[in-house]
């Protein structure tokens, strides 16, 4: 029997978190939008709390932003210390996952989609959460 697991893919900016969900099979990622922050990170948790028992979530992907030099900065610490946050509040398992290219990959997304330049700003962050759940299912079901 093959279990059924639900991803909750999360991209965390500097004021938005890009919010993507698996389907139930867990092989397809979805846009769910961005919740605005202003760098308040814990303020995000009880959101993401209602996400997970809303959409039934078993475990969270985490973009890891990486130097291109694959050394971790400021942003990728707070990556770490936000799935520490995540884990012992939610209980639940979060992978990190390299994020290096995915905004540069949502923006392309969004270019080819001829989105415009506002709408750009407003939803690639939710866009990106996408990228880096769908290359972890990807990666995932290849192993």
């Amino acid at each position: 029997v093959h279990q059924v697991v639900r991803y909750l893919g999360l991209d965390l900016g500097s004021r938005t978190l890009g919010v993507a969900v698996s389907d139930v099979t867990g092989t397809i990622a979805s846009n769910y939008g961005v919740i605005r922050h202003n760098e308040e990170y814990s303020s995000l948790i009880p959101k993401i709390q209602e996400i997970v028992k809303e959409k039934k979530v078993d475990e969270i992907v985490l973009g890891l932003p990486k130097n291109m030099n694959n050394t971790i900065g400021e942003k990728g610490n707070l990556s770490i210390w936000f799935q520490h946050e995540l884990e012992s509040h939610l209980g639940l398992p979060v992978h990190l996952i390299d994020e290096r290219l995915t905004t540069v990959q949502a923006q392309h997304v969004l270019l080819q989609n001829d989105t415009s330049r506002k709408k750009r700003r407003q939803v690639v962050d939710g866009v990106a959460a996408t990228i880096i759940l769908q290359s972890y299912l990807d990666q995932k079901g290849r192993i």
